[in-house]
């Protein structure tokens, strides 16, 4: 399964497990926007990491917060190829 299928289905998963409504994901949907709060993105960004083996946020000395969920993405799709280099 690619990087961008695991997030997609996390966050469906944990927006389904915390009852809330999700915004039509697409990849210049805001994360702020998104329908998740911070507890939602604190379990997604654990999920991840027991997914796929990584945590971008701790991983590098350069901190990015991703905007939009594509950003996400992209993130989590970097560091996967950094890990596995």
């Amino acid at each position: 399964m690619s990087t961008r299928a695991i997030v997609i289905e996390n966050i469906w998963q944990i927006a389904q497990e915390q009852d809330k409504a999700l915004a039509p994901l697409a990849d210049n949907l805001v994360l702020l926007e998104s329908g998740l709060d911070s507890l939602c993105f604190a379990i997604l960004v654990s999920r991840l990491e027991d997914a796929l083996g990584v945590d971008p946020f701790t991983a590098s000395d350069e901190i990015v917060f991703p905007v939009t969920l594509g950003d996400f993405i992209a993130l989590y799709e970097a560091a996967t190829v950094d890990a596995a280099a």
